[in-house]
């Protein structure tokens, strides 16, 4: 049993490894000068003050951390790369989040371009997380926001405009924009929102959501528009 979860996660690190290296051709230095910064910047203090073979056995765990910690950073990237632009990218980020904080309903609203609007329901209240070009997704918001408000007028409704435009949200700070958000509902009534909004229903069926290794977080956030 053991032996074989260890294929298992050696299997995954393998795959995650190609995968990143596709993005990042340089990995393999950038992992091994971490390696080496980590090592040499704890073994040599160690060396000098207290003896070579324990500056060894404490530099190199942190060579392989930093190692480890530059790679996982890298992998997050890849795993972003290789959705952006696809339908449903942001849906599928927030539905790879951890724990069922953000329960979605993908494709709310689809336009003909594929631009979407995907809407999740947690502690903050509703949030409306579109994706696709500013000039064309404001109104599909705008409708999707009245549309909701009739449905719980007084839930507060935050609108999240995922893209690579200056005032959108790039994909990689979608998960930390979440988290910004306050919290303004109990458990009981994040139920009831969800139990109200779930007579909508979507158009999920319309458009896939990515599939694949999703990063766990992000660096930045933004407001709510």
């Amino acid at each position: 049993m053991a032996k074989g979860k260890f294929r298992q996660g050696l299997s995954s690190i393998v795959q995650n490894w190609k995968m990143t290296q596709k993005s990042f051709p340089f990995l393999w230095a950038e992992s091994l000068g971490f390696f080496l910064l980590g090592l040499f910047v704890v073994a040599i203090p160690v060396w000098i003050l207290v003896n070579p073979v324990t500056s060894l056995l404490i530099g190199i765990p942190v060579g392989l951390l930093a190692a480890t910690y530059w790679f996982s950073r890298r992998a997050m990237a890849a795993a972003y790369s290789s959705i952006e632009g696809q339908p449903g990218a942001a849906a599928a980020v927030v539905q790879s989040i951890r724990g069922n904080k953000w329960p979605m309903t993908p494709a709310v609203a689809v336009n003909k371009n594929q631009d979407m609007i995907s809407r999740v329901i947690g502690r903050p209240g509703v949030i409306l997380i579109s994706e696709g070009p500013a000039s064309r997704v404001g109104i599909l918001l705008a409708n999707e926001r009245k549309k909701t408000a009739r449905w719980v007028p007084d839930i507060p409704i935050y609108e999240i405009q995922v893209g690579v435009e200056a005032d959108q949200v790039s994909l990689r700070k979608l998960q930390k924009t979440l988290a910004k958000l306050p919290r303004n509902l109990r458990g009981g009534e994040v139920t009831e929102v969800r139990r109200r909004l779930d007579a909508l229903g979507n158009a999920a069926n319309a458009l896939p959501i990515p599939k694949g290794p999703m990063p766990t977080s992000a660096r930045s956030a933004r407001r709510p528009r």
